[in-house]
């Protein structure tokens, strides 16, 4: 089983950038932790990171048919405005999670609006880096019920 993890424009600069709301952690550091948690699930994670709309949308047309259990996406700053991003999502086979590290409800009013949410399968925000763990662990949960109930 494979998780996909995407990580959206700016996102490179965890730990740099606000760390007041994003937190200290690097992005380096996240996605080692995601890769721990998914050996200990037994699944392989994949991670890829983009300032760009195009790249990130290529690969997730790229993942389709694949096998993919599910990708775990933070749009970053294409929440908002990332309408390819929404259509591609909607067009692939595997579900997709938005996670936040912040709570944008709790942030600048233009924040609160996603463009991405009505298109995954569900939304984690709020809980910083260990939003993206809860996400590992309900996509490879829902994937071992689609196994065992198949």
């Amino acid at each position: 089983m494979k998780i996909l993890v995407v990580h959206g424009p700016n996102l490179n600069m965890l730990g740099i950038r606000e760390p007041h709301i994003y937190g200290t952690m690097r992005l380096a550091g996240i996605d080692e932790r995601l890769r721990a948690l998914g050996d200990e699930l037994g699944v392989e994670v994949e991670t890829f990171q983009s300032n760009h709309e195009g790249a990130i949308v290529d690969l997730l047309q790229q993942r389709h048919a694949t096998g993919l259990i599910g990708c775990i996406l933070n749009p970053g700053g294409l929440t908002q405005y990332g309408v390819s991003v929404h259509d591609v999502i909607k067009a692939v086979d595997y579900p997709v999670v938005e996670v936040h590290l912040s709570n944008l409800h709790a942030r600048e009013p233009w924040r609160t609006h996603s463009i991405i949410s009505p298109a995954a399968k569900g939304l984690i925000q709020g809980l910083g880096w260990r939003g993206y763990e809860a996400a590992l662990r309900v996509l490879v949960g829902e994937a071992r019920d689609r196994q065992e109930y198949a």
